[in-house]
């Protein structure tokens, strides 16, 4: 049996710290590794609250607590919190929603575990009112303006909040960025033996077929990133992705270009030979891949290096509501974070633990290398809106043929 392999180590120091220089409102994209940690502490303690019940109960909205461990009492009353699109490989969710489940007691089912963005806006809707509708949502950033737009969600601030990095949640609690990582060509080198290192080697005949876009970029966070990821790659930029889609048509012309889930069952069948996904969703994979006798190397295109988070949030009249906030507290909170950082995607309070010295050297084992990381800017909101119109505009006609 040949041992999968995961090539992208990193060496990791408390010098790179993840924060912000701007909110997602700003006029120009912001950096995600251009500040200290000094002003940050890991202490997860409640701010000043004092005033939230009156207003909560003003407004209508839900109240379960001003400490973890008041919303906890209110989420097991609740007795479970109902998740979406949360599969067991990417970012190691598996183990994060084990802790979750061992350490508060609370039922934690997932329904539709490879479901995408546009598929858990979409639960939201259809399921309103019922036992099983959506709780809590993990979407792609090209989706939070939608569902502010519709009322799917509702703000929530968690206490570690002053700890997250601006860039990395909405101004006011409306969503928190818990985890983000870098887009990635990973690759069976089993079956692919000159594997692609870059978004121009992937337009060579000898990978015919092979190059697999994870799901259609309107509706799913991941190729929607590949797309800009290409487009960084061609000469394009947050306010002008046609040179990535463009990129994909002339992908598909050519027959090397595949659209389907890049699912675990996908990978671990050869399915899917050349895959293009985020860093984190491989090193799970690894002793599986092994198992089946396949390799995976991963790297990251260093013509068009892109990476971007995933936006978790409360919905909005679900039917556990402390439970989709106790939810967001533990992703955010250092058990969370450090189960993020075993599946090699890099929490949002990167920067307060590593200054507080309390992330092992070997949770950092799966991360992409600290220079890429450094390297990582997140579009505004405005961009973010930009690109998808063009893509919703575009992609069909050029690409998908409807």
């Amino acid at each position: 049996m040949r041992r999968a392999k995961f090539m992208v180590p990193l060496v990791i120091s408390a010098a790179l710290v993840i924060s912000a220089c701007s909110s997602g409102d700003s006029a120009s994209e912001s950096t995600a590794a251009d500040t200290t940690a000094a002003e940050t502490s890991v202490e997860e303690t409640p701010a000043d609250t004092s005033t939230e019940t009156a207003e909560a109960e003003a407004s209508g909205d839900v109240f379960c607590g001003n400490s973890i461990e008041e919303i906890a009492a209110a989420a097991q009353a609740e007795g479970q919190v109902n998740l979406i699109a949360l599969p067991d490989t990417w970012a190691n969710y598996k183990g994060i929603l084990e802790s979750f489940r061992d350490k508060y007691g609370v039922e934690a089912p997932v329904a539709n575990p490879n479901a995408s963005s546009a598929d858990e806006l979409t639960a939201a809707r259809t399921l309103a009112g019922q036992p099983d509708m959506p709780d809590a949502f993990d979407i792609g950033p090209s989706f939070i303006q939608e569902a502010l737009n519709e009322g799917l969600i509702t703000s929530y601030q968690t206490t570690n909040w002053n700890e997250i990095p601006d860039n990395l949640k909405g101004e006011n609690g409306e969503w928190i960025g818990s985890y983000y990582g870098i887009m990635a060509i990973a690759s069976n080198t089993t079956i692919v033996p000159n594997a692609p290192r870059t978004w121009a080697d992937l337009k060579k005949p000898e990978y015919k077929g092979m190059v697999t876009l994870n799901g259609d970029p309107r509706e799913a966070g991941a190729a929607f990133a590949a797309v800009v990821a290409a487009a960084l790659a061609n000469g394009g930029s947050y306010e002008d992705i046609m040179p990535g889609i463009e990129y994909f048509a002339e992908l598909k012309s050519s027959g090397n270009l595949q659209t389907i889930d890049v699912t675990e069952a996908a990978l671990l069948s050869g399915e899917v030979p050349i895959a293009l996904d985020w860093t984190y969703n491989f090193p799970g994979l690894q002793a599986q891949l092994a198992e089946v006798g396949f390799e995976m190397q991963v790297v990251i295109p260093a013509d068009g290096l892109y990476g971007a988070y995933y936006a978790q949030m409360p919905v909005a009249n679900s039917p556990h509501p402390c439970g989709a906030r106790l939810w967001m507290e533990h992703i955010t909170g250092n058990d969370g974070a450090l189960g993020y950082l075993e599946g090699g995607a890099i929490p949002a309070r990167l920067a307060a633990m590593l200054e507080a010295g309390v992330i092992p050297d070997e949770a950092t084992a799966n991360l992409p290398p600290a220079e890429d990381i450094a390297q990582i800017t997140f579009p505004t909101a405005d961009q973010t809106e930009a690109m998808k119109a063009q893509l919703t505009e575009n992609w069909g006609p050029m690409v998908a043929d409807a």
